[in-house]
């Protein structure tokens, strides 16, 4: 068996890696979006046989989780090939497509379920559901030729799912050959290697002061698909007897996806529907959108007339609209609960300016969706590969100061994995 990885040696995001066994059979793992590209910015798929043309050969595209830096390209494909992901990941993109310009729905042959195998003709895939801020994510192991690749997607040790993680710790897979582990935390100037992430159960017991504190309406801007944030949220919110608002968007991801993932008809949860999905709703004559979540919509004049009940979590793209309602005041507080580098960009240098001359207060109340230095440390020492090939970082020449066994490959090269 030998392995090409096309993106990812280099960088953080658009993830690509190719596998071949010895009879020519081939899967991708991930086809993921690099995260420098701009919305509208067309990106060459990768030099992949079978992906603008039909190969036999090209059994199938494994998708380890619903990210754009893992799947967005798998959207573009020009020909029909074989896509497996998560079931609940799927049904969370075809809901995400009819709001997200950048999301899509993917036309799925099969679905992936943790621990149980299936076979793409020499391959035998076995999926491992993992911790990650993207819902419904795996680790994939694959076997071919008597060679064992593990491929960990990105993953966390520190989330809602953390148990995930700690079962993989105790019950790992054996005699992997080659570990292909992602590094969003390692860094060139080593800032990381000591950080500990707070959980996201630490994360809620600080949103719960922070609505305690606040006399007015707190309001998250945060990721719609962050199905673990939205739990953090409603649970604070319960918690300091508030009423949680989701907009449109986010409750139809929940909704899509399992029915312990707080949505409309739970308890103290309203729906809110921004100026822009409004706009998405009529132009598109789908009211049945709106018309299911009737009985729990919010709108800004109840939101304004007791702010100070509220928490919501929404997209940042709301903030004008609330503001000029009255729902977000001096009184009120703004949270940014994704990756802080965001507020550095543009469209982040905006609403902080925004923010500010309304004389509302922004904090950064966040944890990463990615595992800290420590614990791939102890996924390392867990499955003891014969070799663990960087993937997913910046910063994939300290690895051999970190991790035992370390062969560093570049992208578009390929190599035998046993």
């Amino acid at each position: 068996m030998r392995v090409r990885i096309h993106r990812g040696t280099e960088e953080i995001g658009g993830s690509c890696v190719e596998v071949e066994a010895a009879d020519g059979g081939r899967v991708v793992l991930d086809l993921g979006r690099p995260l420098d590209a701009g919305w509208g910015e067309p990106v060459a798929l990768p030099a992949v046989s079978g992906l603008t043309e039909h190969d036999e050969t090209l059994l199938g595209l494994l998708t380890s989780h619903p990210h754009l830096d893992h799947y967005g390209l798998a959207v573009e494909l020009p020909v029909e090939v074989p896509i497996y992901l998560g079931s609940e990941a799927a049904r969370l993109l075809d809901a995400a497509a009819f709001f997200s310009p950048v999301s899509g729905a993917l036309r799925c042959a099969g679905h992936l379920v943790d621990r149980m195998p299936f076979e793409l003709g020499p391959f035998t895939i076995t999926p491992y559901l993992v911790d990650h801020s993207g819902f419904d994510a795996y680790s994939l192991l694959i076997e071919a030729d008597g060679c064992r690749l593990f491929y960990t997607g990105d993953f966390r040790g520190h989330g809602r799912k953390a148990a995930l993680f700690e079962r993989l710790l105790r019950e790992p897979p054996g005699d992997i050959d080659v570990l292909v582990m992602e590094g969003t935390h390692v860094r060139a100037d080593g800032a990381h290697d000591e950080v500990v992430f707070e959980t996201e159960t630490t994360l809620e017991d600080r949103f719960v002061e922070v609505c305690e504190r606040t006399a007015g309406a707190v309001v998250v801007f945060g990721s719609a698909q962050n199905l673990d944030r939205l739990v953090t949220v409603y649970r604070a919110a319960k918690r300091a007897e508030r009423t949680c608002v989701v907009d449109l968007y986010g409750a139809t991801v929940a909704a899509a996806t399992r029915s312990t993932i707080p949505q409309p008809g739970f308890d103290a949860l309203r729906v809110y529907v921004p100026n822009r999905q409004r706009v998405r709703v009529k132009e598109s004559g789908q009211f049945d959108r709106v018309a299911r979540i009737r009985d729990h919509r919010v709108f800004p004049e109840e939101l304004a007339e007791a702010p100070e009940r509220f928490l919501l979590h929404v997209p940042s793209s709301t903030a004008a609209e609330l503001l000029r309602a009255g729902v977000l005041t001096a009184r009120g507080l703004a949270v940014w609960s994704m990756w802080d580098g965001y507020l550095d960009e543009p469209a982040g240098v905006r609403l902080r300016d925004m923010l500010a001359a309304a004389e509302v207060d922004l904090v950064h109340l966040h944890t990463s969706g990615h595992a800290s230095v420590a614990d791939l440390q102890r996924l390392v020492t867990a499955l003891a590969p014969k070799r663990v090939v960087p993937i997913h970082s910046e910063a994939g020449d300290r690895f051999t100061e970190l991790f035992a066994g370390v062969d560093r490959q570049p992208d578009g090269v390929w190599w035998e994995a046993a």
